[in-house]
């Protein structure tokens, strides 16, 4: 797990070339979905509907920690990369800390030029997914 302000450093620290490959890296590192996840899917649960891509977010609870689970097909690599940022900066953390994570997360990034609006715009839609079901979620035991 990376933190926030180490995913954010990392990407101010790229040039456009270096934030392309960094977002292939963490395309390639989003984490496969359990099956007793995935049969979910097929009824379109937890489909994130504001991206223009099909991504499918799960939150579970377990011991007072957040897992994320992320469905990316693989032929939209730039969206893979950037749900799997923030399965990868929110995993494993408390409901608590997830939901005091910065609101400017995303934009602090500095993709907007690199990827556009409309993307920023499904990311952000992920993210706030990702902070408002992460308080609704029950333990798992």
């Amino acid at each position: 797990m990376t933190s926030v302000e180490e995913i954010v450093r990392e990407f101010q620290e790229a040039d456009r070339q270096g934030m392309i490959d960094l977002l292939k890296d963490y395309s390639e590192d989003l984490p496969e979905v359990p099956e007793r996840v995935l049969s979910l899917m097929d009824r379109d649960v937890n489909r994130v509907h504001e991206c223009e891509t099909p991504v499918f977010i799960w939150i579970e609870r377990e011991d007072g920690a957040v897992t994320i689970f992320a469905d990316v097909p693989g032929p939209y690599p730039t969206v893979r990369g950037l749900v799997s940022i923030l399965v990868n900066a929110f995993s494993g953390l408390s409901p608590q800390e997830i939901e005091s994570a910065p609101p400017d997360f995303i934009s602090r990034l500095g993709l907007a030029q690199l990827l556009g609006t409309r993307r920023m715009w499904g990311i952000s839609a992920v993210y706030s997914r990702i902070k408002s079901e992460v308080g609704k979620t029950e333990e798992v035991s």
